[in-house]
């Protein structure tokens, strides 16, 4: 079966102008809020209310696993539910459960929530590669077969990271500079080929071109250069994917983008998460619009 590549999806959706992923994260506070119970159905509720919302009018959806995992077997029924709605309406999911591993752990990992048919099917999903980028192989094999994505931890905006993500390799690199630019080798390697992306033109004239399927985390509140990740000049091959928290609510500005991620932000998912849950149902979709539409004159302008 031939598969559509995540990084061309992707594109497809910038092309369209949609540059926001919408976060779900149904926590406690949040979910009172919303004046739902804190438990699987209350959960269920938010998330399948944000896909309705979110559907054509922003890029994706990332549902933080942690807060359905709680729940037990019954969160993940609820997240099976929400994934069954993004699916039925054509809106890309990024689950967002940075696993990472080794061997068959890892693969395991990847299987559960890339194999197409799996209940936890996505269409990505973050993972950590702090064990070596090639650890990653099992899901890059969802990757390159069943035209799956990949958003690898690099810079993240929790300050016990900066320890481990602005650590020097023996090869002289930062972790973080690591992540970025082994993920961007991966998709000059790897374009066009099978389900990895990077083959199709996208866009009007001067729009993004072709976009890989492994992405990046890039914390969007972060000065990336003391994590010496190089942001001056776009890297060579199929635009990076950045899916990029820290705008709204956490005091990122979308119209600093620009200056914020420089020649690695033309494929930038710009996530926002309590920015647009907090308020509760009455309301969302004017929120996720809003921001879907600040995402788009901020990016989407910058890239036509």
């Amino acid at each position: 079966m031939t598969h559509v590549a995540f990084g061309d999806r992707l594109a497809a959706e910038f092309a369209a102008g949609r540059y926001l992923c919408a976060g779900i994260d149904p926590h406690g506070p949040l979910l009172a809020g919303w004046g739902v119970a804190d438990d699987a159905a209350g959960a269920e509720r938010m998330g399948r209310d944000v896909v309705a919302a979110a559907a054509g009018v922003a890029a994706c959806v990332k549902p933080q696993i942690a807060f359905f995992e709680r729940f037990g077997s019954a969160g993940f029924a609820a997240l099976e539910r929400v994934f069954a709605d993004a699916r039925e309406a054509g809106l890309l999911v990024v689950a967002d459960v940075k696993r990472g591993d080794i061997g068959s752990s890892f693969a395991a990992y990847a299987d559960a929530w890339l194999s197409p048919g799996s209940p936890l099917e996505a269409d990505a999903m973050t993972v950590v590669a702090y064990q070596g980028f090639d650890t990653l192989s099992g899901a890059l094999h969802h990757v390159e077969h069943s035209g799956k994505g990949l958003f690898v931890l690099a810079a993240t905006s929790n300050p016990e990271a900066i320890e481990v993500q602005q650590a020097r390799r023996a090869d002289g690199r930062t972790v973080a500079a690591a992540m970025v630019e082994d993920a961007a080798a991966w998709n000059a390697a790897h374009a066009g080929s099978g389900g990895a992306g990077g083959a199709a033109k996208i866009g009007p004239a001067g729009a993004v071109g072709p976009v890989g399927s492994v992405g990046v985390v890039l914390g969007a509140t972060l000065d990336l250069s003391a994590f010496e990740i190089d942001t001056a000049e776009r890297p060579a091959g199929p635009a990076l994917p950045v899916l990029a928290p820290g705008f709204g609510h956490q005091g990122a500005r979308l119209e600093d983008a620009s200056s914020i991620f420089g020649g690695i932000g033309h494929a930038l998912l710009a996530n926002e998460s309590r920015s647009i849950l907090t308020g509760g149902p009455t309301g969302l979709a004017d929120r996720i619009r809003e921001r879907a539409e600040a995402a788009h004159f901020a990016l989407g302008v910058k890239a036509a």
